[in-house]
């Protein structure tokens, strides 16, 4: 007779099954940023971009972008993303947009904006989730053909649900989305309007024209005529692997022995590293690789993980570019001055990375706090800025030491926008929605060490600019006075006071320096010196804010000196006049 426990044993069995990945997600949108109905509608738009900027990019086509939100009523929104990419098979069109984790970018070591494919196919099983309406899709590839696609999700199967196919003729090339969901559109921070523009600063290359629901046309124009460079896809480094992936490697591999398969399936394990490996593992090199035990494999990666290796290629990467990011934050935030810093690539748990920062000071930047942007391969993160990696580092930083006032959260106050890119080939979010960027020791150096650079730039502008107008205020003060001192001059010579007070202007000119070349100097172009190796950063930043502040104090001295001593000289002028025709008289 079955015991009373075991009968329960056997009806919880019952109840178990597995689920569907789209019906995980289906119970847990919050995942993938669909929490709220602002970040909803602001997700929507933000994968459906992402996609098609990356699709342009990797076509080798300036993106021209549109977007659309038409506000239906009762919180409904019709959201229109239109590209001029290179398209998408028709095959391929239903499982792009009705599969979650279909495509090919989560298992490619190459920098991409998307990682997970589940992106834009998450949109689709939001609208379906929140309007029940399918979502409509437009795609050319330049056969002279436009195949049109209705469609949903199976939530059981995690498979498309094609509701209507058609083909008509088309010409041209890109993808059209036609996506109906529930959503609150606002304005301002963390808005589609602050989305667009942050990625119009950091993809100067882009051309984008957004209309919001008011029919109100806002067009992000493009400023740069090419295109970043194509990112390489790369094998995984050694140092950047665990055992499980590892075992999974060896059993999938079509290599025959151990010695072509480290050097077939990792990046710089040359022959002569291989064999340095396997001889360390105590594993012959014309073993087969599946027929390694866990033990066996666990000895091969510790091997591998206990030797020099060089560091990944990194052309795997695709920086923005220095110029590029001063021209994208000219054109959107119109600042005084700006600065852009791109580090050389580093690596952390074996995969390269490289930060890029720009700050944008004063002009028509009227904050009294500074703001940040922060990028992932190009794409802006308007959520959980306090999570993040990037704000960690940006808070770490003395910017009193750069002449400009910490608030107590360490935000500078100041009227400075600080964008920081972060590229890799593999971005370490905190979750799915793909918001914050992981707290590794790595990335915050590497984030803080750019900063400090861009930093140093911006205290010489900021150092001239200090100079420029004290030096402004003295020379106002001595001109206040040359009038005067010109008719008592003119009394004493007999000579004509606009001849006199022309030459006092002269020689207020001469010792009373003039920054404004200068400064308009440094406005447009940046004259930071590169830094040549990591060890001495610290020890030379400390050196040239010491330079800069006693360049500041000597040239403020010298100029004062300059002007009591032009005005010493004309008294004694005077008096030697008076002397003089006091003894002509006699």
């Amino acid at each position: 007779m079955k015991s009373d426990i075991t009968k329960k044993a056997l009806e919880m069995s019952k109840e178990q099954k597995a689920i569907s990945v789209a019906e995980f997600f289906e119970k847990n949108r919050h995942l993938l940023g669909y929490n709220t109905l602002q970040k909803a509608l602001l997700t929507i738009v933000r994968e459906g971009v992402d996609n098609s900027l990356d699709a342009c990019e990797h076509a080798g086509i300036l993106p021209d972008i549109f977007v659309q939100v038409e506000d239906l009523g009762d919180n409904i929104y019709k959201v229109t993303i239109e590209d001029n990419g290179p398209g998408i098979k028709k095959e391929n069109v239903p499982y792009v947009f009705g599969k979650l984790l279909f495509g090919s970018k989560f298992m490619k070591l190459a920098q991409t904006r998307g990682q997970q494919g589940i992106g834009i196919s998450g949109a689709v099983l939001y609208s379906q989730l929140t309007t029940g309406k399918p979502t409509k899709i437009y795609s050319k590839i330049g056969d002279g053909n436009v195949h049109i696609f209705e469609l949903g999700i199976n939530i059981e199967k995690n498979e498309p649900d094609v509701l209507y196919h058609e083909t008509l003729p088309g010409n041209g090339h890109g993808v059209r989305l036609e996506i109906y969901a529930k959503g609150k559109y606002v304005r301002g921070k963390q808005s589609i309007e602050e989305y667009l523009k942050q990625t119009a600063i950091m993809n100067p290359h882009a051309q984008i024209t957004f209309i919001d629901p008011d029919g109100n046309e806002i067009i992000y124009e493009r400023v740069i005529e090419t295109l970043p460079s194509l990112p390489k896809e790369i094998k995984p480094h050694p140092y950047g692997i665990e055992l499980g992936y590892l075992m999974r490697l060896l059993s999938r591999t079509k290599s025959k022995s151990l010695l072509s398969f480290l050097m077939k399936e990792f990046s710089r394990v040359g022959e002569k590293t291989a064999k340095e490996i396997l001889a360390r593992a105590s594993l012959s090199p014309d073993d087969a690789p599946s027929s390694l035990t866990r033990i066996e494999a666990e000895r091969l990666l510790n091997a591998m993980q206990s030797i020099s290796i060089p560091a990944p290629p990194t052309d795997c990467l695709s920086p923005v570019g220095e110029e590029a990011i001063k021209e994208g934050l000219k054109k959107e935030l119109t600042p005084e001055f700006v600065v852009a810093i791109s580090r050389k690539p580093k690596v952390y748990r074996g995969f390269p990375f490289l930060v890029e920062v720009g700050i944008a000071y004063g002009g028509n930047i009227q904050l009294e706090v500074a703001k940040i942007y922060r990028y992932a391969n190009k794409v802006p993160l308007l959520y959980e800025q306090g999570a993040c990696a990037l704000t960690k580092a940006f808070q770490e930083v003395d910017w009193k030491r750069y002449g400009i006032k910490q608030s107590s959260n360490g935000f500078p106050e100041a009227p400075m926008i600080v964008s920081i890119n972060f590229a890799s080939v593999w971005v370490p979010y905190t979750s799915e929605s793909k918001e914050a960027i992981s707290h590794y020791e790595e990335i915050i150096k590497e984030v803080k060490l750019a900063l400090q650079d861009a930093a140093r730039s911006l205290q010489r502008y900021l150092s001239k600019v200090h100079k420029a107008k004290a030096s402004q205020e003295r020379k106002s003060k001595f001109i206040r006075y040359i009038g005067e001192i010109a008719t008592s001059l003119s009394i004493l010579t007999s000579k004509p006071k606009e001849e006199i007070e022309k030459n006092l202007n002269l020689l207020v000119a001469k010792f009373v320096k003039d920054y404004s070349k200068e400064i308009a100097e440094m406005q447009d172009k940046d004259y930071r010196e590169h830094i040549m190796s990591d060890k001495d950063e610290v020890s030379k930043e400390k050196k040239e804010d010491l330079e800069i502040t006693l360049e500041s104090n000597k040239e403020s001295k010298d100029v004062e000196f300059e002007i009591e001593s032009l005005i010493d000289d004309i008294k004694v002028k005077i008096s030697q006049k008076k002397l003089s025709d006091y003894g002509e008289k006699q």
